[in-house]
């Protein structure tokens, strides 16, 4: 049984620390953004569908989409380094007599002199995890078709873009590889990288399938790729005729799971999946793989190759797992801010269920003169972006987030999380695969990390019973009560170290 916290009020006990933390009131007034954070608003979706969080604020199940979409982008942004995954890869052959083979080195693949020439300008020194085993299958005679799950950061784009410029021929002028992206921001970051990966291709020309590119009925397009949102390609390959789809050698499908969850886009990828000749080489991406991305992959991809993480690399092994029971929110607040000192000597993430918590968190931490970053929802993605560069560089020590940067976001100095709200989905029930996401933000890189769950009520005692029930299969996925302040300090000092 989990057992509440005796003390979530300041230690009582006297601590001989000689590492113990500054008194949070020394800490610097936050001079938070002037962003005005707007209240969310019912809204209900064609169906009368609304998705209620527990600050009496509701999101339409189209916001919920929009922020799938945005969140994707946002980790684009923000990963321009590659950041390999922990996870080990499990790969399952179409053929499973064939042998299998991985490359250590670009060389090993025999690309073409001005890719091999692009891969290594754009700062590529050898394949990641994922492209270790995806370039061999995707780069093979004859082509193979691909299912991969792989998370931003991890490679998977300069993969799949390096398949799509081996097969292209910059001598035909028409196109030859189709790639598919949920919104034109992400179809934005998937050209940049080929621009940079292809720039020793001089004859090599990208269109943009996105609405407002305008272009004369019956006109022919000239660029070898092209890439763009469903509804906009499949209208270039069956109204307009701007595209022959029968002359596309490699289609690319990425961000599946964000693609299914927006209105049209899945019922829009597989009528122009049909329209492909059938030698034509089918990639599809998605960075997690519940019941309704397979069954959309199936109908995309004939006989493909598969390639997972597997799900038992998502451990918790390196983290401790404290909570910390409370009678209300406010002392919630109250218990945070006597960690506060314990939580900056590295840095520390906290998240909220919905944006008017996290504002409202992070305002009273200013009050209190804690300093700290807020990251919302209500900000463009470039401000997003602006505000986990500050973190990633240490500027900002502890960040106020909802669960926008809940998933791809590395830091690796992030040694404290902070659940200030238990994620639950829109039922109420314990998000489960949430709560993994968010912890995985501390105990990466072979580092130990701390989380700490802040309870309010016996609804969020159950939820997280029902969380550690669900884990129970991990050996340290069991919390474990705070006895004392200065022991969550202590840890910080050891999950500093490493």
């Amino acid at each position: 049984m989990l057992s509440p916290c005796p003390h979530p009020r300041p230690c009582p006990h006297p601590c001989p620390c000689p590492h113990r933390g500054p008194d949070p009131a020394v800490f610097p007034r936050s001079q938070l953004s002037s962003l005005h954070l707007k209240e969310d608003k019912a809204k209900p979706d064609s169906n009368g569908a609304v998705v209620k969080t527990d600050d009496n604020v509701e999101k339409t199940e189209d916001e919920e989409k929009e922020d799938r979409a945005t969140q994707s982008l946002l980790n684009k942004l923000i990963r321009s380094n590659l950041v390999d995954t922990t996870n080990q890869v499990e790969v399952l052959q179409r053929d499973p007599t064939s042998p299998l083979y991985s490359v250590k080195s670009f060389e090993e693949l025999r690309l073409k002199p001005q890719l091999l020439q692009g891969v290594y300008a754009m700062g590529f020194n050898r394949p990641s995890k994922i492209q270790e085993n995806a370039l061999p299958m995707m780069l093979a005679e004859p082509p193979q078709n691909l299912i991969a799950q792989s998370q931003s950061g991890t490679g998977k784009t300069a993969a799949f873009v390096l398949a799509m410029l081996s097969r292209v021929e910059p001598g035909n002028k028409y196109p030859q590889c189709l790639c598919l992206s949920p919104t034109y921001e992400l179809a934005l970051q998937t050209g940049k990288v080929i621009e940079q990966m292809g720039k020793f291709y001089p004859e090599l020309k990208l269109a943009y399938a996105v609405r407002g590119n305008k272009l004369e009925r019956g006109q022919k397009i000239s660029e070898q790729i092209v890439i763009g949102t469903p509804g906009t390609v499949l209208d270039w390959c069956s109204k307009l005729k701007f595209i022959d789809p029968k002359k596309i050698k490699v289609f690319v499908l990425d961000e599946a799971d964000v693609m299914i969850a927006t209105q049209g886009h899945q019922d829009q990828s597989i009528r122009i999946q049909r329209m492909l000749p059938r030698d034509c080489q089918m990639l599809l991406f998605s960075a997690t793989f519940e019941d309704s991305v397979w069954k959309f992959a199936q109908k995309v991809v004939p006989d493909p190759n598969i390639i997972k993480l597997k799900r038992e690399e998502e451990t918790l092994d390196t983290i401790k797992q404290y909570y910390v029971l409370c009678n209300n929110r406010d002392e919630k607040f109250q218990a945070l801010c006597n960690v506060y000192g314990a939580i900056t000597i590295a840095q520390a993430m906290i998240f909220c269920h919905t944006r008017k918590t996290a504002g409202w968190l992070a305002a009273e931490l200013s009050k209190e003169g804690h300093q700290v970053a807020l990251l919302s929802g209500e900000m463009m993605v470039e401000q997003r972006a602006a505000v986990i560069e500050r973190f990633r560089e240490g500027k900002e020590k502890v960040l106020v987030t909802t669960n926008v940067c809940a998933r791809g976001i590395d830091v690796e100095q992030v040694s404290v999380v902070i659940n200030f709200d238990l994620p639950v989905d829109k039922d109420g029930n314990p998000d489960n695969e949430t709560y993994l996401h968010r912890i995985g933000r501390t105990g990466r890189f072979g580092k130990r990390g701390l989380a700490i769950n802040m309870v309010d009520s016996k609804h969020s005692m159950n939820i997280l019973n029902r969380i550690q029930e669900h884990f129970s299969t991990y050996p340290q996925a069991y919390f474990s009560k705070i006895r004392c302040y200065c022991r969550i300090l202590t840890c910080c000092i050891l999950s500093r170290s490493g």
